[in-house]
């Protein structure tokens, strides 16, 4: 599990990055996300973290959304492995040649869970958090704690 803090102004943090499959079958691991809005007092010299989320994530749901859904459809609509591969480079997911062809294979015999984060590439992955915040609590494996 990790641990990430974040504001309420803009929901996001980094994320070391380990490999493509990640964005697909999620990070690997759960979050536990804690949401804050935080307000200065220039007067007094302080300021205050007001906790409005805490929210688990379980690591079979920390794959992003928009790819989970994508591929899942292309699934169903019975996609080949060149409609797959296609995708990912429509996408510019950061992989090679030999991994694509590995993990295009693997999601037309085990398509992803749905993901509900979103999460850029980058030379780190960059999580965004709005929709699980959003999320929270009404879907399985994405738990509001307070």
């Amino acid at each position: 599990m990790d641990i990430k803090v974040t504001s309420i102004r803009q929901p996001q943090s980094s994320c070391p990055f380990k490999s493509a499959r990640q964005k697909i079958y999620g990070l690997g691991y759960a979050l536990l996300v804690f949401v804050y809005d935080k307000k200065d007092d220039p007067q007094a010299q302080t300021g205050l973290l007001d906790i409005q989320h805490t929210i688990f994530v379980e690591k079979e749901r920390t794959a992003d959304y928009q790819m989970t859904v994508a591929l899942r459809r292309m699934v169903e609509n019975r996609a080949n492995r060149d409609d797959v591969l296609a995708y990912f480079e429509e996408r510019l997911l950061p992989i090679d040649n030999v991994e694509a062809e590995s993990l295009a294979e693997e999601i037309l015999r085990s398509p992803p869970e749905l993901g509900y984060l979103t999460i850029s590439n980058a030379l780190q992955w960059r999580l965004q958090y709005s929709r699980v915040i959003e999320q929270a609590g009404k879907v399985d494996g994405i738990l509001r704690l307070v």
